[in-house]
């Protein structure tokens, strides 16, 4: 948790908001997570941070909406972190229905009882309920949520009682645009959410990134491989290659087969070149590529 407030200081943080961020944690100490596990990637962006905390601290419900690789998720865990709750993360299909995220009855011993939905598990938690790819689910699904994520804070349940949403519990969903299966955001449902629009990660950010999730990378090659990616983001937007390849999971994927041993070229197709399969974008991300690293670059030039 220190470390986590160490990193908001480092990122420039109004320190009002931190301070902020404390009493919220006091106030609802009794409901804490105290779990000690470390957050895996921490979010970079000053302005970011501060919109989407003074938007919890108010109580709204946040929707971060943005393209790949721009920190959605990231941002959401490390929010759950920074406030100390619970973290519950529902990711939506087109096949979601009402009873997966409240709940339903099943058999338990002979016996029918409920099973908690995580929707229900956040409410009665205080927890933050992240809604990853909510523009994947149907509308009509959705509409359970409304009387949740609006002013009346309650979960309506047929032969239960009416259930309300503990005052710590915060909602954050995310959505890209575009992808299969995506469709427009219900306008009742956008309306029950603050939307904070996701920039890509600069350059000078992902180089702190991969310097911080690689301790053993020279510096000078965390700043060709930010430059790569940069370089690829860059032809994404001009149209000359599809979103396909801006994959930054694979890139760290592609740093993590390359610290283990593997030559660059081969362990950068595999994260990056081969997520498309078209042979002029796998050229163009092939001569992109050899513009940052050398042929001659080995894995033990770039890693100490």
């Amino acid at each position: 948790m220190k470390k986590l407030l160490e990193h908001l200081k480092k990122e420039q943080i109004n320190p009002s908001i931190i301070e902020e961020i404390k009493k919220y944690r006091q106030k609802y100490a009794d409901t804490a997570d105290t779990s000690q596990t470390s957050l895996r990637y921490l979010y970079y962006g000053k302005e970011i941070w501060e919109a989407a905390v003074h938007a919890l601290l108010c109580g709204e419900n946040l929707l971060l909406a943005g393209s790949k690789a721009t920190g959605k998720n990231v941002l959401a865990e490390n929010l759950a972190r920074a406030f100390r709750r619970p973290c519950y993360n529902l990711s939506f299909h087109i096949n979601m229905d009402a009873s997966s995220m409240i709940g339903n009855d099943t058999f338990r011993n002979g016996e029918v009882v409920f099973r908690p939905g995580l929707i229900y598990q956040s409410a009665i938690d205080g927890g933050f309920c992240i809604l990853d790819e909510i523009n994947m689910a149907r509308n009509e699904a959705l509409a359970v949520l409304h009387s949740v994520l609006d002013f009346r804070r309650t979960i309506h349940m047929p032969g239960y009682d009416q259930i309300p949403v503990h005052p710590a519990t915060r909602f954050i969903a995310t959505m890209n645009y575009g992808y299969a299966g995506t469709r427009e955001l219900n306008e009742a449902l956008a309306s029950r959410f603050v939307i904070l629009q996701m920039p890509s990660i600069t350059q000078d950010n992902l180089t702190r990134l991969l310097l911080r999730e690689f301790p053993g990378i020279k510096k000078q090659f965390a700043e060709q491989f930010s430059g790569l990616f940069s370089d690829i983001e860059k032809k994404c937007e001009s149209g000359e290659l599809t979103e396909k390849v801006l994959d930054l999971r694979g890139l760290l994927d592609a740093l993590r087969l390359i610290q283990n041993g593997l030559s660059p070229y081969p362990a950068l197709d595999m994260g990056l070149t081969n997520k498309t399969f078209d042979a002029y974008e796998q050229t163009l991300i092939r001569d992109i590529i050899t513009t940052r690293i050398s042929k001659k670059t080995e894995s033990t030039t770039i890693f100490s």
